[in-house]
């Protein structure tokens, strides 16, 4: 599901243009630079050895999952703006099979997770019908933070109450994969985020993603891999450059993942570079619908498949229906 507002955590076109023409001037420059230095702020001690005394049940250290996870088309809803989507029926329509659901946001009280900072964790009518889509072969992402409210990690202080958050919202629909949309860049948000996962990841196998602001994906991998969480999947949130932008925009953005790819390996500290490709899912921001043509859709699919990338999505403005056909049909 794609909408015709700029997507949280995204770029203005302004901003998109600006950054693809000093990729095009400078070698090595890309708009989604991910650096590797930055070091997260320490939470006060207090809380952090306070989350850290609590009993765990632990059964390993966490390791990437091994359940189903999504492939090839993850289809974005914010269930706020979509509240009769029929997952099973969109999913027999399209040939979707994932859906990345939204907005899981804080309550007044900074700890209960809401839908959208309104609805309880059990009282999504688009979340409610996963039951039927896993028979039929679905499945979605719970996605955290984003539109409607303020993130949980920003505002339940304590970690193990964080992840007890996080865990009630999973329960409500039976969801096993999180995602994290930490588009904040606060290092102590950031830090205790990372240890509520940790947390759950110690009790439960989890499939934890994280879409984020491109500019600020190093700290909060390497934040979130020092806490001791794994991160399955980094959706990059990438904007398409218009039409009217100079020549050679989808190989710009070809670069621009290229280096993503070599900063994630390095935030990740994977032993082989390689595997950094099938971490990553790409999810192509509009702000027009023609912001993306059919030639652009299979130039990018082509990447996709060559790289072995997670999975692909789109956000924004809702481009022609051949577009999106050709993206979903992307590797089965």
């Amino acid at each position: 599901m794609s909408e015709h507002r700029r997507a949280p955590g995204t770029l203005p076109r302004s901003v998109s243009i600006l950054a693809a023409l000093t990729l095009a001037a400078a070698t090595g420059t890309a708009v989604w630079l991910l650096p590797t230095t930055a070091a997260p702020e320490r939470e006060p001690e207090d809380s952090a050895r306070a989350a850290d005394r609590q009993p765990v049940a632990v059964t390993s250290t966490p390791t990437p999952s091994q359940r189903r996870d999504p492939t090839t088309f993850v289809s974005y809803v914010n269930t706020a703006r979509s509240p009769d989507l029929n997952l099973p029926d969109h999913a027999q329509r399209t040939g979707v099979r994932w859906y990345l659901l939204g907005h899981i946001v804080a309550a007044p009280d900074g700890c209960s997770p809401k839908w959208s900072g309104q609805l309880d964790p059990a009282g999504n009518p688009v979340a409610n019908r996963l039951t039927r889509l896993r028979s039929e072969g679905g499945d979605a992402l719970l996605a955290f933070g984003g539109p409607g409210g303020r993130d949980l990690a920003a505002t339940c202080r304590k970690p193990l109450q964080l992840a007890q958050a996080y865990r009630d919202a999973l329960d409500a629909v039976g969801a096993t994969h999180a995602d994290f949309e930490a588009d904040d860049g606060d290092p102590v948000t950031t830090a205790r985020r990372a240890r509520a996962i940790r947390l759950m990841q110690r009790q439960r196998p989890l499939h934890v993603t994280f879409s984020l602001p491109l500019d600020k994906a190093a700290a909060v991998l390497k934040a979130t891999h020092d806490a001791g969480a794994v991160v399955d999947t980094v959706n990059l949130l990438a904007p398409i450059e218009p039409q009217t932008a100079p020549a050679g925009r989808m190989q710009r953005l070809a670069e621009a993942l290229r280096t993503a790819q070599r900063q994630i390996a390095v935030s990740q500290r994977l032993t082989d570079p390689a595997t950094a490709w099938r971490r990553m899912a790409v999810t192509a921001v509009l702000v027009a619908p023609g912001d993306m043509s059919s030639l652009d859709a299979r130039k990018l699919t082509i990447f996709a498949a060559r790289h072995g990338l997670a999975w692909l999505s789109l956000r924004g403005a809702v481009p022609a229906t051949a577009v999106t056909g050709i993206l979903r049909r992307t590797r089965s």
